[in-house]
């Protein structure tokens, strides 16, 4: 079997080597030009997170259904587990590890993510922006108000299915959650990022699609704009409030090819640049950073990351010069799964031979289980007095064209 339909058959991330072949269609039906009021909106996203909405009347219309019930209630045990079982410990296990930039504002790049929003806000809650990216979709706003009542326990069963791995399994598998998600009427990472924030504690106030242009300014075009696009970084923005905090913050996802070829015509790590530095995870990445032609993303990182998380899925350890990072790890490293054995970093056992890693009590990455998982955390070095002085502030804000 190639490489690349092992990767597509088990990559848990949202750029998968499918990569080289994207040619993504916009959102279909997007609306940005009437994105929802933020009652609405937050409503919408405590529905699909089986939580009680408030106002919207089709939200609390909807929840008197039996089915959203038995969504709630399932939601609500699957997600007591989660917290138990691991977010619980991976926020504790960032608190003591990673404090800095557990408690950082700023922005968090998290590449290859998909919709995965719950690591990014685990390892950095405190952040002000996040940039998520994958092949997924984007896929509608969701509008409840056109869902039809008998249609309900079918979408939420979708969605439910579409989460799973991520629940159990630490992450996506890209193939399982698009075939979960087609043909329905809640489609695309739309649905799951808003079940991933309402669950967070966080409550959206607006989405809206947004574009990319090949310099790096942000638009938030015309739904027939949207409609008609090709654009090669095409995503959504939704702007959010955290439990506890009046600071209005900011979650990206980008639907984009990020390989070499597909960076070649987009803006995408440019409008990346605008928001740097800042401070990146990456997980069951499907290896792509060991490879030549993703290597500007893997430059973008290693330029602008200060504290980078990621499992041996990443970036390889062989690429962080001792004189810039500071490297620990935690785990164990059996090395990849059978898919990926041909990425086996021998520099990596020997690290963790020659040091003296500190246990895991979760599990992360294709390895899930604790007592096999792969974690290491690169911590940029401060520069010197010479250094700090070229080095720029990020700008105040990031251009946009509304």
């Amino acid at each position: 079997m190639s490489r690349n339909n092992l990767t597509l058959a088990v990559a848990g991330t949202a750029c998968l080597l499918a990569a080289r072949l994207f040619a993504q269609e916009p959102p279909a039906n997007p609306a940005a030009a009437a994105a929802p009021a933020p009652n609405s909106v937050n409503d919408t996203a405590r529905l699909l997170a089986g939580l009680a909405p408030a106002a919207d009347p089709a939200a609390v219309e909807l929840a008197k259904q039996s089915s959203w019930q038995q969504h709630a209630k399932s939601f609500d045990s699957a997600w007591v587990n989660l917290e138990k079982n691991q977010l619980g410990k991976v926020r504790t296990w960032a608190k003591a590890n990673i404090a800095d930039a557990h408690a950082a504002k700023g922005t968090v790049f998290y590449m290859f993510s998909g919709p995965d929003f719950l690591y990014a806000d685990t390892f950095y809650p405190q952040a002000t922006t996040y940039v998520l990216c994958g092949l997924e979709p984007v896929g509608k706003i969701p509008d409840l108000s056109k869902l039809p009542a008998k249609a309900l326990g079918g979408e939420l069963h979708a969605l439910q299915g579409s989460i799973n791995t991520v629940l159990n399994l630490s992450f996506f598998i890209t193939k399982q959650m698009q075939g979960d998600l087609q043909n329905h009427s809640l489609s695309g990472t739309l649905p799951l990022l808003y079940i991933f924030l309402e669950r967070s504690g966080k409550t959206p106030q607006d989405v809206s699609y947004v574009s990319v242009d090949e310099e790096g300014t942000l638009t938030t075009p015309a739904e027939s704009t949207a409609r008609s696009s090709k654009n090669p970084a095409s995503g959504v923005r939704i702007r959010f409030l955290a439990e506890g905090s009046d600071t209005v913050r900011t979650l990206y996802y980008f639907c984009t090819d990020i390989s070499d070829g597909g960076l070649k015509h987009s803006g995408f790590l440019k409008f990346c640049k605008t928001l740097a530095p800042g401070n990146a995870c990456v997980k069951s990445a499907s290896y792509l950073m060991h490879e030549s032609e993703f290597s500007a993303v893997r430059s973008f990182l290693l330029e602008n990351a200060g504290t980078l998380v990621q499992d041996d899925s990443g970036i390889p350890v062989s690429f962080f010069k001792p004189d810039t990072w500071q490297l620990r790890v935690f785990g164990h490293y059996p090395g990849p799964i059978p898919l990926f054995k041909n990425c086996y970093q021998p520099k990596l056992a020997e690290y963790y031979k020659t040091t003296k890693p500190e246990p895991l009590d979760f599990g992360i990455g294709y390895r899930h289980h604790a007592s096999e998982s792969t974690l290491m955390v690169a911590s940029r070095k401060k520069a010197t007095d010479d250094e700090a002085a070229n080095i720029k502030e990020p700008p105040a804000a990031v251009p946009v064209k509304e």
